[in-house]
């Protein structure tokens, strides 16, 4: 069941070791074309490669999944995402498109300095194909990814009968070993379908190749400019800063990655699985079908194999991941445009591409609502630019930036239904201690009996509630946007 079939030729993929040979490809045995059972020679080719993939290992190798012995084998997602990719055709990086990508990004980077507080957070400028694009990301993939796979094999075990467990026995080690197969497939399907939109390492709102290695990839910025009537060089330069920008934010905002991650977390932990529908799924897939087998895997019909149920946890750790990924583009968004609005002729054009590529189901969109069950609305995607633009001109480049000091600091979802309270309630928080220190450091005799009670009160409030109270007290009530 958790088999790819392809058309595309079977040589030459890229894959660790037991993917077989790729011999018996131009065709079968005389007087049998198309007479095999799972359709011509390539595909059964390609099946008994990825069938040796499967049984290679069980499992990814200790670190790439914080330490822990996955239930999933992302060796095999790899090569099934390479597999995917190679299929829609990848070519290698040439140098001169290599030397024009790095020159992007450093120009980019350097006019970011103008329009945001965090300094430069790039130290490494790379130019990827598709295929390099899925080998230098997965590690971040596994990580990303492992708490939700995790939690749909362990569901397998869980989710059936009392009577049939305490019956099978070792057989469950079994049901997991496939279950984790027939994950592993969906994620390295939809991983390999993201590889073939991506333009950048940053397109799902993290540096997917670890915070500091900026990449762009020359194929994916050509596609990104189709139709658009842009020159090439100005398209490239545009992503190359919001490339640049994510690094600052994730380089100089420590508790962000892992923050991120911790919401990925809370989300797997309450996720629950109909194990009844996906034997329906499964029941409805003719394994001599390739693009039956594909469509369902890969979620074409506009679901995988996998959904989760709602579930109260579920949709309060989904709406607390959604506004925080929302906060990071509405943040890059304000920065990247401030950086190209004056210097790009078509600045303004492509930041409605981005704007129209986002509404449409841009590649952080389709990925995680196909491996996560999120689906990034526009509308809060406008609300979080919206909020960002009123803050800075509220408060400044300082200000607005040193919003992320710290998760209690940050607006919630409430927030950005209402920008304008959220900045007003900042500038009163800064006039509160403002006030505290005019008590505390002034005169008490001067403003009389009252005044000397509100200043031991003001002090008494600062020493409970620590010196960031001001900006953060709200940090209750905000909880839900962390």
């Amino acid at each position: 069941m958790g088999f790819t079939f392809g058309q595309g030729g079977s040589g030459g993929s890229g894959g660790s070791g037991g993917s077989g040979g790729s011999g018996g490809s131009d065709g079968g045995p005389p007087g049998m074309p198309g007479g095999m059972p799972f359709g011509d020679p390539q595909q059964m080719a390609q099946m008994l490669r990825q069938f040796a993939d499967m049984m290679s290992a069980q499992s990814a190798p200790a670190g790439e999944s914080g330490g822990a012995k996955s239930a999933i084998n992302w060796d095999m997602a790899k090569n099934i995402a390479r597999h995917t990719v190679a299929e829609k055709g990848d070519s290698s990086v040439i140098p001169t498109d290599y030397a024009r990508v790095q020159e992007a990004l450093r120009l980019a980077d350097l006019w970011l300095n103008e329009t945001t507080a965090l300094p430069s957070g790039v130290s490494a400028m790379e130019a990827w194909s598709r295929a390099e694009w899925v080998e230098k990301t997965m590690p971040t993939w596994s990580t990303l990814c492992e708490p939700l796979t995790a939690r749909i094999v362990e569901s397998m075990g869980q989710n059936m009968p009392e009577e049939m467990q305490s019956v099978a026995g070792p057989l469950l080690g079994m049901v997991r070993q496939m279950g984790g197969m027939l994950v592993g497939q969906q994620a390295g399907q939809a991983i390999g379908e993201l590889g073939a939109e991506v333009v950048g390492s940053t397109d799902v709102g993290l540096p997917l190749a670890g915070t500091g290695r900026a990449a762009l990839l020359p194929s994916g910025v050509a596609k990104f400019g189709e139709g658009l009537g842009i020159e090439v060089e100005e398209v490239r330069l545009y992503l190359a800063a919001r490339e640049a920008a994510h690094h600052r934010l994730f380089g100089h905002v420590p508790w962000l990655r892992s923050h991120l991650l911790t919401l990925v977390e809370d989300y797997a932990r309450g996720m629950s699985f109909d194990m009844s529908a996906l034997e329906e799924k499964l029941g409805r897939i003719d394994p001599a079908n390739p693009e039956a087998m594909q469509e369902a895997l890969s979620g074409a019909e506009g679901e995988g194999l996998f959904q989760p149920q709602e579930t109260p946890q579920q949709k309060a750790s989904l709406a607390r991941l959604e506004t925080t990924l929302a906060l990071i583009e509405g943040w890059v968004s304000a920065v990247a445009d401030a950086a190209v609005g004056e210097r790009l002729p078509s600045a303004a054009a492509l930041a409605e591409a981005t704007r129209r590529r986002r509404a449409t189901g841009g590649p952080a969109e389709h990925t995680f609502a196909t491996l996560v069950g999120l689906e990034l609305r526009p509308r809060r995607l406008r609300e979080a630019r919206a909020l960002w633009d009123a803050l800075g001109e509220a408060r400044g480049i300082d200000g607005r930036d040193a919003v992320w000091e710290h998760p209690d600091l940050m607006p919630s979802s409430a927030d950005l239904d209402d920008p304008a309270s959220f900045v007003s309630g900042q500038a009163d928080a800064e006039a509160a201690q403002i006030d505290i220190s005019q008590f505390t450091d002034g005169p008490a005799a001067t403003d009389g009996p009252d005044a000397q009670d509100g200043g031991a009160a003001g002090d008494q409030g600062a020493s409970e509630n620590g010196p960031d109270d001001g900006a953060g007290g709200g940090g209750e009530d905000r909880g839900d946007g962390r």
